[in-house]
């Protein structure tokens, strides 16, 4: 005697809840009425349409409206639909997918009626598929691929009058520049904007630059910097592109230079430097820097000093050689304890390669910024300092550790130089 097969309980279930959600979207999915302005002339079709149904599936092949579904792979893409008749466009209308579209019968079409669709999502190459409205498809799947090129991250460096717009793409970036109205426009083409590059550029201000925004427009991306000394000619634009094989990603930089290309700028730097003392790297200053640097990752903190932009690196390394001058022990001081002279070059450029660790840096860098810039700027020229890849608001809470564990320190007391 055979014991009955076994059935898993849970069978019956998934299918049932995954017929309940097939149907569910079906319930959800938009229908739209796609029907030519005016009726397919009379053709031999419809005299003979009684007998060749009979081959075909019957009288509702030729004669029951035609509903056609369409979906994309991501769906909620923008659909552009037209009806087309030989080669003149009867319909049109729009839609997002998923979408039901209902059409004549086949009757009332000729085989010349197709019925184009056009796929539109940001991020992805636009698609087109065509279908004739006699045939036998009844659904329409379209997957969209990806564009070729991504903006990953953004950040904005501005400094002693210069500023820098950098980009960091997955390719190459093919892009035109146009300068109009209260700034410059970037087009990348065929380019779509990452998540985490979408945040970055919401948090973008200087004073040269007061907002950059980004908006997609088909295949392209259309970054928009309002900089009303760009606007009125004040500073110069240019582009400058490179491959950056830390990230192995693709760095494309808008420069705003001034006329004299930086000479004031770096003037008022070394007159900023000549001022800051050891006050400013020592003490509970030094809780500061301990604070922030634990709140960074180290290796974008080294990457961030020690292979800067060309833009600040002047600055950088003049503010290095004055944390030597500066320091108590004269001398800069890295964290595993290895010391290293200013004043000699060679051991300069070997605390330059180990900028992320020299104990005092970071707050000398805060003090710097406070002498250059205003107020409203002083916080996020900081942050393209030494952590130009975090998005604001990570580097406002770091910031905001730091300062309260120096805040903490203050109110234990006076502390030592060192």
């Amino acid at each position: 005697m055979r014991t009955p097969a076994k059935r898993s309980p849970w069978l019956p279930g998934a299918l049932g809840l995954a017929l309940l959600a097939a149907r569910a979207a079906a319930a959800s999915a938009e229908t739209v009425e796609l029907l030519p302005d005016r009726r397919a002339s009379w053709g031999l079709n419809r005299l003979f349409a009684p007998i060749t149904g009979l081959f075909l599936g019957g009288p509702g092949y030729w004669y029951a409206p035609r509903r056609l579904e369409i979906e994309t792979t991501p769906p909620g893409a923008a659909l552009d639909l037209f009806y087309v008749r030989g080669n003149m466009q009867r319909a049109y209308e729009q839609a997002e997918a998923p979408v039901t579209l209902v059409l004549p019968s086949r009757i009332e079409a000729t085989s010349r009626d197709s019925v184009t669709i056009r796929a539109l999502l940001d991020g992805h190459r636009q698609q087109d598929v065509h279908v004739r409205v006699r045939s036998r498809q009844t659904r329409v799947t379209i997957d969209l691929a990806p564009l070729p090129n991504q903006l990953v991250a953004a950040s904005h460096i501005s400094l002693a009058g210069r500023g820098s717009l950098q980009l960091l793409l997955k390719e190459a970036p093919t892009f035109r520049l146009q300068r109009g109205g209260n700034g410059v426009t970037l087009i990348l083409v065929e380019t779509a904007q990452g998540p985490q590059a979408a945040e970055m550029l919401r948090g973008l201000a200087s004073a040269l630059v007061g907002r950059v925004s980004a908006q997609q427009v088909g295949e392209d991306l259309l970054v928009r910097i309002e900089s009303e000394a760009a606007a009125r000619g004040a500073v110069e634009v240019r582009s400058t592109a490179e491959f950056d094989p830390v990230r192995r990603l693709h760095r494309f930089a808008l420069n705003l230079i001034p006329p004299d290309h930086g000479a004031e700028g770096v003037r008022r730097t070394r007159a900023a430097l000549a001022r800051i003392d050891a006050g400013a790297v020592s003490g509970c200053a030094l809780e500061f820097d301990r604070g922030l640097r634990e709140r960074l990752d180290p290796a974008d903190l080294a990457l961030a000093l020690s292979g800067p932009d060309p833009l600040v690196r002047p600055h950088l390394r003049a503010a290095l050689r004055r944390l030597g001058e500066v320091a108590p022990d004269g001398a800069i001081t890295l964290e595993d304890g290895t010391r290293y002279r200013s004043s000699v070059p060679i051991e300069l450029d070997a605390a330059e390669s180990q900028a992320s660790h020299a104990l005092g840096y970071l707050a000398l860098l805060r003090r710097l910024v406070a002498e250059l810039e205003s107020e409203p700027y002083r916080r996020a020229t900081l942050r393209s300092l030494v952590a130009p890849q975090l998005v604001p608001s990570s580097f406002d809470a770091a910031l905001a550790g730091a300062e309260a564990r120096e805040a903490g320190c203050r109110a234990r007391g006076p502390t030592p130089l060192s």
